[in-house]
């Protein structure tokens, strides 16, 4: 049973979207050689359509027998289990945050801009820049 999945149940999201990632990577790349394939004037779809079926299943092989080796697996398994641990934040918790955090940096740029604007000043008074 060489195509056996191990454990096939479990760990179901971060399997799926381990090879959604993946496969969103293979596929970039295969669409960044074929677009660098395009100089060949001689059968060019043929060498194209051939190189991206060849990536695609050895791509495909290869991230088959990574990610159903016994220790990846379990890797999956008990970062899914662990996410179903965490405590997430409320909507209200979130959105307070977050105003924390734009107001924050808000105020920070603008603390910036008055010191821009007075070591600005200052240099031009002392000389160093030249005011316009």
């Amino acid at each position: 049973m060489a195509l056996k999945i191990y454990k096939p149940g479990e760990g179901y999201w971060t399997r799926t979207l381990t090879w959604i990632g993946s496969g969103t990577l293979v596929l970039s790349g295969i669409l960044y050689i074929w677009d660098q394939m395009s100089v060949i004037t001689t059968n060019t779809a043929y060498w194209q359509g051939g190189m991206a079926i060849s990536m695609v299943v050895f791509w495909g092989c290869l991230l088959y027998w990574i990610l159903n080796k016994k220790n990846v697996v379990e890797f999956f398994i008990s970062t899914e289990a662990e996410m179903k641990k965490v405590n997430w934040p409320s909507r209200k918790e979130v959105m307070g945050s977050t105003i924390v955090v734009i107001g924050g940096t808000i105020f920070l740029a603008l603390l910036l801009l008055a010191i821009q604007i007075v070591f600005a000043k200052a240099f031009t008074w002392m000389g160093v820049l030249q005011g316009g």
